[in-house]
């Protein structure tokens, strides 16, 4: 699986691409052929760890191992339909025909047996992932970057960068920031950031202080992530 061509670089819409498999060696592959064209690629070893990725981020598809310890990828694709629509290709050392349309009677979209010819799968990865592209609505609006210094924040998925590297953050600054971008560079009251629970300022003062320390250069001479006094928050954006 070796790419015989520079890594491609990674651009902010490319494609994210979840790789569930129990196979470290097939994992790393996989990571490291799909980001050599120009993907980006997040790993999991198992079902419980596919859910956790899918709890932090928003893929535009899931390469899906069938034989797996515990929960099996038949099992985890049918609950991800139950859910999502997001694109699924399985992946199999089997063969036999009652396991291909078990995957697709599932809502897999696609079935690759191993071993496989990568050039395949990156075809296969291609082709599901424009034929989700075609069965958007066609008023949906193109997805929305964010840039502050040297962070860029994807409001559709919800994920801060920081130039290749992504910043974990937590549920509840992943929502302070998205408040925050709705209206950058305007103040946003502080009602609005307590949002429905309606917590303490001095609880919305600590949320804020523990994202700027992800964000800012001196968290106590905030550049990006200002404070309107008696008022609320505002975000400085490029």
């Amino acid at each position: 699986m070796n790419a015989a061509k520079p890594r491609a670089p990674l651009l902010p819409d490319a494609a994210h691409i979840l790789v569930v498999d129990d196979d470290r060696r097939l994992r790393d592959l996989l990571a490291r052929f799909l980001g050599d064209h120009g993907f980006r690629v997040t790993v999991a070893k198992d079902a419980t760890e596919a859910r956790a990725r899918m709890g932090l981020f928003v893929f535009d598809a899931l390469i899906l191992d069938v034989m797996m310890p515990g929960e099996n990828g038949f099992d985890l694709a049918r609950d991800i339909r139950t859910t999502s629509n997001i694109p699924i290709l399985m992946l199999t050392a089997r063969n036999e025909a009652d396991d291909r349309i078990t995957g697709l009677e599932i809502g897999a979209d696609d079935y690759l047996p191993k071993p496989f010819e990568p050039r395949e799968l990156l075809l296969r990865i291609n082709n599901m992932i424009r034929k989700q592209a075609k069965q958007a609505p066609l008023q949906q609006e193109p997805r929305e970057v964010i840039r502050f210094g040297d962070f860029l924040f994807r409001v559709d998925r919800r994920e801060l960068r920081r130039g290749d590297e992504i910043i974990r953050l937590t549920d509840r600054e992943r929502e302070l920031l998205a408040i925050l971008t709705e209206r950058p560079g305007e103040t946003i009251p502080r009602e609005a950031i307590a949002g429905d629970d309606l917590v303490s300022d001095r609880t919305v003062d600590v949320q804020i202080n523990r994202l700027r320390r992800k964000i800012e250069e001196d968290p106590s001479n905030p550049v990006h992530l200002q404070t309107v006094r008696g008022l609320g928050y505002r975000l400085l954006v490029d």
